[in-house]
């Protein structure tokens, strides 16, 4: 029998609720393939915060890295506003475990069902069919893990500086990633930068170009402006296959492109890393793209599709289980076209619960 190992940390608020019920639709996939669920449960986030002492606790950073794959709910919320910035729960947990597991190539699926265009706050006729794509963003360089410091200047004004910082080597492993997924799909990339303006940008540029002419000549590649980006995205967001872009822009992009693509409670994202699990296939971290949810934890009406769908990117990639994958895809929209819906995608019609819709989709497996 087929064991798959893997750290389980639900987080706050919604996290544990969804987390559960997808736990029970991956159990209910997996079960008569013969496969065998092992998993650890920790905590992180909020939880980590309140029950040991810090967002990421060393207990849980074991666990993860005894597992071949980390399923992760959402964190953070008000309970921990007022803590110091650097203890807060997204930059004291997330921030540090990209780091700590190198998780470097962040995928993010940006997908509205044709079912589901109401969902979006473009008019229907500018996306009839839906929306598909992919965001590609580099998780570990940038602004974000460049150099900081605060300083008090002479005139006594005070100066903060972050720095952003790429090296050739980590822009031409997240074109790898990008290439790959391409070839998945339709052979196109989007590569995103402001190389009028930064000079990371500018090799960012010309590295792109380079690599990909040499390693995939057959990818269409071209280039935007993350401005114009988030403009077309606004406009056109089916002119975009795949998007490959630095750690900051990543982040407001794929952001975007989840407004659009409608609720946040479909959406599903994988964080892959530089290393191999003991299957040797990537170690990755996977999780839902929306937040915590706070105005709606414990009603028990919280969508848990995105949750559903990322553990089903944990099968594909982690783990090499695509039919299981596509099988619990496949099961989450069916359930969506019959009408079965959480209260964020039901448009004024009848809406089930959390439970209910996982039930749902275990239903059509």
């Amino acid at each position: 029998m087929k064991t798959l190992k893997f750290a389980v940390l639900p987080g706050d608020y919604i996290g544990p609720e969804v987390m559960s019920v997808a736990l029970d639709v991956l159990k209910a996939a997996t079960e008569p393939a013969g496969i065998k669920l092992d998993y650890t449960e920790a905590h992180v986030g909020g939880a980590g915060i309140d029950n040991e002492g810090k967002a990421l606790p060393d207990s849980t950073v074991k666990i993860c890295e005894e597992a071949d794959a980390i399923l992760f709910g959402s964190i953070g919320g008000p309970k921990w506003e007022n803590l110091p910035p650097a203890e807060q729960p997204e930059r004291a947990a997330l921030l540090p475990i990209r780091k700590h597991f190198s998780l470097f190539a962040n995928l993010r699926p940006g997908l509205l069902y044709q079912e589901l265009t109401d969902a979006s706050p473009l008019k229907t006729e500018r996306i009839p069919e839906g929306i598909d794509m992919v965001c590609v963003r580099e998780l570990t360089g940038g602004i974000y893990f460049g150099p900081k410091h605060t300083k008090t200047l002479e005139d006594g004004d005070i100066q903060a500086t972050d720095e952003m910082v790429y090296k050739k080597s980590e822009i031409e492993r997240i074109l790898d990633v990008a290439i790959a997924t391409a070839k998945t799909r339709g052979n196109k990339i989007c590569s995103v930068d402001k190389a009028n303006v930064l000079t990371t940008s500018v090799l960012w540029r010309e590295t792109a170009t380079e690599y990909v002419a040499k390693h995939a000549p057959e990818i269409e590649l071209t280039h935007m402006y993350v401005d114009n980006a988030a403009m077309q995205m606004a406009r056109d967001p089916n002119q975009f296959d795949v998007i490959v872009t630095e750690n900051m822009f990543g982040d407001i992009i794929s952001d975007e492109m989840g407004i659009v693509c409608g609720s946040l409670g479909m959406l599903s994202s994988a964080s892959l890393g530089t290393g191999k699990n003991s299957l040797d296939l990537p170690f990755g971290l996977y999780e839902p793209s929306g937040g915590t949810a706070p105005d709606i934890a414990g009603k028990g009406i919280a969508n848990p599709c995105a949750q559903i769908l990322s553990a089903a990117l944990m099968l594909r990639h982690s783990f090499g289980e695509n039919e299981i994958a596509e099988k619990i895809e496949n099961a989450v929209k069916q359930a969506v076209m019959d009408d079965k819906r959480t209260g964020d995608i039901a448009f004024g019609k009848p809406s089930i619960g959390t439970k209910e819709m996982a039930a749902a989709i275990i239903e059509r497996l």
